[in-house]
């Protein structure tokens, strides 16, 4: 099988680097200049691994990162020139599977890729899809995306479309806690600039819909000082 490696850096010599080596062990390359342009290239074409420079123009691998995760599983390793450990952190936070840190040994990247696509092959990635589900649950509350309805022990609650999106994206991945920029991002699909007003103003309107008493949450949780969840109850 003909893997197809996808490259983005904004500095076009790293990225013509990177094309020779990874098209001299046999890779299919498809090449982008920032952010935006990768996640284009994903939804156009079949990629079975991502490496995206964190630090670009108009949109950055971070960014990206937490757009390719909400519709592919594929491996994502980070590259930067960064070394701090709270920057690695972050990266795999985001979603990230590696991190390698520039100057790069082209011998250590090439076994880092193979290594990725390895682990991905085992655990099925290359040869199905997870299908989201069109209904999440937790106790009472069912979120039935098919309908784009939500109901609370059986009463249709009515959100709006930002407050809908917000329990969506909280209910598709129960007892992760999701920082204000990443909810931001998901939801308004755009860069999270001084949002965590934005959202936990939204965040209180929904409680307000949803929970018997919004001042004890039985099912979206604040987590001070990290983000929200949705506690998975049966």
């Amino acid at each position: 099988m003909e893997y197809t490696v996808l490259i983005c850096d904004d500095d076009e010599d790293i990225l013509s680097a990177l094309h020779i080596y990874l098209s001299q062990d046999g890779y299919k390359i498809i090449r982008a200049a920032n952010g935006a342009e990768a996640v284009r290239a994903m939804a156009q074409e079949p990629v079975h691994l991502a490496l995206l420079d964190i630090m670009m123009p108009e949109m950055d691998g971070i960014q990206a990162a937490v757009k390719i995760r909400e519709t592919s599983n594929v491996p994502i390793i980070f590259l930067s020139a960064k070394s701090e450990d709270i920057d690695r952190i972050l990266g795999l936070n985001m979603g990230g599977d590696d991190y390698i840190t520039k100057p790069f040994n082209p011998v250590e990247l090439l076994a880092r890729v193979r290594a990725a696509l390895r682990r991905y092959a085992r655990l099925g990635g290359l040869y199905e899809t997870p299908q989201a589900p069109d209904t999440y649950q937790t106790g009472g509350l069912v979120l039935d995306d098919r309908l784009k309805r939500v109901t609370v022990d059986g009463t249709e609650v009515t959100l709006t479309a930002i407050e809908y999106n917000i329990l969506k994206l909280l209910m598709g991945d129960m007892e992760r806690v999701f920082t204000s920029s990443q909810i931001y991002e998901a939801v308004w699909n755009e860069p999270a600039i001084y949002v965590s007003k934005t959202v936990s103003v939204h965040i209180r309107h929904i409680r307000e819909k949803i929970e018997i008493n919004p001042k004890e949450p039985r099912y979206l949780k604040v987590i001070y000082g990290l983000g929200y969840k949705v506690v998975k109850l049966t």
